[in-house]
């Protein structure tokens, strides 16, 4: 993805706490003939503090997709996002834009193919969207969760190359950005105040 260096976060757990916040992502492999992609919730993870990030996930097993996954899988995390325009700025020699935060995460994926490693991923991923869900989920019947398994393809990806881009204004002035949080924290739009209330977190 194209950084200009005053977008670019180096940051490597503000990328993770990105991609587990936005965590429904645009999964990308390529065939030999066209790239695929899928948009999936995903989890994001270490096993150690000092190990590898991982993603996990699952696809419906009459998604072809799965069976795709050979060399390196780009996975996509974007949100939020707001339209700047030029009545924001201080001169009219100016052109509008866009704000957005996005993290490129690419490397290996494999199938996981028991029924242990594909209970792992969903407990992982209903521990993440909804704990209140797991009681049930480990009441139902045995016979229930292995239809539901069976119709389903896990995966994991170590990653490999992480990229974090906040386009947030940073080649305006400090006058320009404030005015810019100040008008798009007034929006009735979700997405321009998600993004009026990063810009504000990253002047601080």
């Amino acid at each position: 993805m194209y950084i200009p260096k005053y977008n670019a976060c180096a940051s490597e757990q503000e990328a993770i706490r990105f991609m587990q916040r936005y965590s429904f992502a645009t999964l990308i492999s390529s065939t030999s003939s066209t790239p695929i992609a899928s948009h999936l919730p995903v989890s994001t993870y270490r096993l150690s503090e000092t190990g590898p990030v991982r993603i996990s996930g699952h696809f419906a097993k009459a998604n072809s997709h799965w069976r795709q996954l050979n060399g390196t899988t780009l996975v996509i995390f974007k949100e939020p996002h707001a339209y700047i325009s030029t009545k924001h700025y201080e001169t009219k020699q100016s052109v509008p834009t866009w704000n957005y935060l996005a993290v490129h995460a690419s490397g290996t994926a494999k199938t996981l193919n028991t029924s242990e490693a594909k209970q792992a991923v969903l407990t992982r991923m209903i521990t993440e969207l909804e704990p209140e869900y797991l009681a049930q989920w480990n009441q139902l019947s045995p016979q229930y969760k292995e239809g539901m398994l069976g119709g389903v393809v896990a995966f994991e990806i170590e990653v490999e190359e992480l990229q974090f881009k906040k386009k947030l204004s940073q080649n305006k002035s400090k006058s320009e950005r404030e005015t810019i949080i100040k008008r798009l924290s007034q929006s009735d739009e979700p997405n321009d105040t998600a993004i009026a209330t990063i810009m504000a977190e990253n002047e601080s």
